[in-house]
């Protein structure tokens, strides 16, 4: 072999050599590059197992008390007029005057709960006013106040005048299903449920010249979704 043919061999082999290692340092750096992707991806998934481990108890808690108190389905129209009966009836018991209400139309935007909504305006006493709130709040029955604010009443003093959004959450009755009758609290029983830790609160005394205050609104069922249903 000449001179020229091992100068030409030995140029080959360098060539062969440097494109060998450019080659298998870009594989092994993309090799690299996704086991840090899987390692960083792994240690996100450990975070998130132990952070459901340690709700664990309190989402159980919440989706036991869901399970326990959710309502059969029923027809979105029977579930606000029976809402606007109840709440009528409650503020004629505790002595209020109703000088507005307003059936507001159903929210269907729920992927498990509708809603049904009723606006009252009323005026009275605040005894009876604080009676018919808490009358109104009762979370084992998906009712809650979601909207309050309270101005003192213009012709008498000794009285205050609130404007209230009362809501229920309902199962949505499937079409072709039979709906199951429920029956609504009479207007003179106590109330039989203590509102859940979170529920907004029934308001103060509060003196009848005070200003306008508005209630921050409830938490609602759609808030407690099943685990693995985000």
């Amino acid at each position: 072999m000449s001179d020229r043919e091992k100068k030409l061999v030995t140029l080959f082999g360098l060539a062969a050599f440097v494109l060998v290692n450019f080659f298998g340092i870009s594989w092994f750096q993309g090799q690299k590059h996704k086991v840090e992707r899987d390692l960083a991806k792994a240690k996100n998934e450990v975070v998130s197992a132990e952070a459901a481990a340690g709700s664990f108890d309190t989402v159980y808690d919440q989706m036991k008390w869901l399970n326990d108190k959710t309502p059969s389905p029923k027809a979105g129209q029977l579930v606000g007029t029976e809402l606007e009966t109840y709440a009528s009836n409650q503020a004629t018991t505790n002595g209020l005057q109703v000088m507005k209400r307003d059936l507001k139309p159903n929210d269907e935007t729920g992927k498990y709960f509708h809603r049904a909504k009723v606006q009252y305006k009323v005026t009275g006493n605040e005894d009876a006013l604080y009676r018919w709130l808490d009358r109104l709040q009762m979370p084992d029955q998906f009712k809650a106040v979601t909207f309050l604010r309270l101005t003192p009443d213009p012709k008498e003093d000794t009285k205050i005048e609130a404007t209230v959004d009362i809501e229920q959450w309902y199962v949505p009755l499937i079409d072709g299903a039979a709906p199951t009758p429920e029956e609504a609290p009479e207007a003179g029983e106590d109330a039989d449920a203590t509102p859940t830790p979170g529920a907004t609160p029934t308001p103060g005394p509060e003196a009848p010249s005070a200003p306008a205050t508005e209630a921050t609104p409830a938490p609602t069922p759609e808030n407690l979704q099943p685990p693995g249903t985000e």
